[in-house]
């Protein structure tokens, strides 16, 4: 699995001109899955995403995670962070997960993050989204699991 993590102040998601899903302070959650992501990974990027400090505590250090600021969580998913250029100008997205295996994660992914008592909203798998926010910092964070060696 691979994510892009934006601390932001606002984020929402429209889908056909419809606001789906909607949060004020918190994380906006970009989470694209390849075919060899599992059960696995969806539990440890949970628990990384929950515990993540980058939030700035009462002396502006990046020091407090989702859960201590009370933040939300807008989750939404992206199979073109499996995108790869390196040859050509036209990117080839073979590493992206078939749509059945991905909407399946993500869907687990949400229900992860719920469990922790993380108020979540989700755009719409497969959709045509557009997405605004208003990034706070700028902070954006890429993790990929395939980095933490998970077992």
């Amino acid at each position: 699995m691979r994510t892009v993590i934006q601390r932001v102040k606002y984020a929402k998601v429209n889908v056909d001109g419809k606001t789906i899903g909607e949060i004020d302070k918190g994380l906006l959650i970009l989470l694209g899955i390849t075919h060899e992501d599992t059960i696995k990974e969806v539990k440890w990027l949970a628990n990384k995403t929950k515990n993540l400090r980058i939030f700035e505590d009462e002396e502006e250090k990046m020091n407090l995670s989702l859960e201590d600021v009370k933040g939300k969580a807008l989750i939404i998913s992206q199979f073109t962070l499996y995108g790869n250029s390196i040859k050509g100008n036209r990117p080839s997205f073979i590493d992206a997960a078939k749509p059945d295996l991905a909407k399946d994660l993500y869907l687990k992914f949400i229900e992860e993050l719920k469990s922790f008592g993380i108020k979540t909203q989700e755009g719409e798998f497969g959709a045509d989204m557009k997405v605004e926010l208003l990034n706070d910092g700028p902070v954006t964070i890429i993790i990929d699991t395939k980095d933490a060696n998970i077992k």
